[in-house]
Order: structure tokens, then sequence, then C-alpha cells
């Protein structure tokens, strides 16, 4: 388990920034390499195209680009209106099972932002109330995941 309550214990300006960057399954430290790959290829293609293309590389470039937007419109996604009906009330069959399950889940977030905005004071009593209090929130919440997930009993094998 990796605790990162020590870098977050008080609020500072630019504190939730370096918390994302810092945490271990950070989205950001996922796709950061693709997004400066694409920004590189992006800013190399514009430097071509702006700088290196003549007039005439630069109009053909466009009628390729506009040939390729509009074959895009041809190309049907299904060929059958049927299909696409049947396909659109299949997918709103999943996706509204899934929507219920996934507010069904008991997240302590609004409990929090009750507890953070009820409980005053910046001094220490205050502060550790509220961590207590969040704390138990957080108790309760893996205690009643720990009954449906096999991961979150993995994780949290003796609470």
């Amino acid at each position: 388990t990796i605790s990162y309550t020590l870098k977050v214990t008080n609020s500072h300006f630019g504190g939730f920034s370096k918390l994302l960057f810092c945490w271990k399954g950070s989205i950001y430290k996922l796709l950061y390499k693709e997004f400066i790959v694409f920004m590189v290829l992006y800013a190399v293609l514009s430097l071509i195209y702006w700088q290196l293309l003549t007039k005439e590389q630069k109009r053909l470039y466009t009628e390729v680009a506009q040939y390729c937007n509009r074959s895009m419109d041809l190309t049907p996604v299904f060929p059958h209106p049927g299909l696409s009906l049947g396909a659109g009330f299949y997918v709103t069959l999943i996706v509204n099972r899934w929507w219920a399950q996934y507010t069904s889940i008991p997240l302590p977030d609004q409990l929090m932002c009750v507890i953070s905005s009820n409980v005053h004071g910046k001094d220490e009593k205050g502060r550790i109330l509220r961590r207590t209090l969040i704390r138990c929130a957080n108790l309760s919440s893996v205690l009643i995941l720990r009954s449906v997930s096999t991961r979150v009993l993995k994780r949290f094998p003796s609470i």
C-alpha cells in the first residue's frame, strides 16, 4: 500500500496537482508519453505544411484531406436502419444496467463534502475531527465493498 497522507495533510496552492503527478496510478503517468508523441508529430507536420510545402503541394494536401473527410461521411456504420435501431436499444440497455450498478455503489464523497463544509476550524482539533470522520466513512465503504469485490478483499484482507 502506498500512502499519500503526509503529502495532503494540509491544503496549499498546487497541492492537488502535485498529488496527481506523484500518484502511482495516475492517468497522467499513463498517457503522458502518447501525448508527447502526438504533440511532437503534430508540431512536425504543422512545420512541414507551413514552411516546406509549396502552394501546389498545400492545395493537393487540402484536396486529399477533403476527400478523406467525404469518404468518412459515406461509410455507414450500420448498413441497414433496423440494425442501427437494434444496436441503439442494445447499447441503451447495457449502459442503463452499468449505470444502475455504478450508482448503487456507496461512495463517501457526498458525506465528505458535508463534513468538510460543516466541521469548521483551521486549528488542529477541527482537522483531526474531519480526518477521523472521513476515515470512518472510508472504512465503512471498504467494509461494504469487501463483500462485493474480490480485489478489495485481497487489498484489505484483515479489516
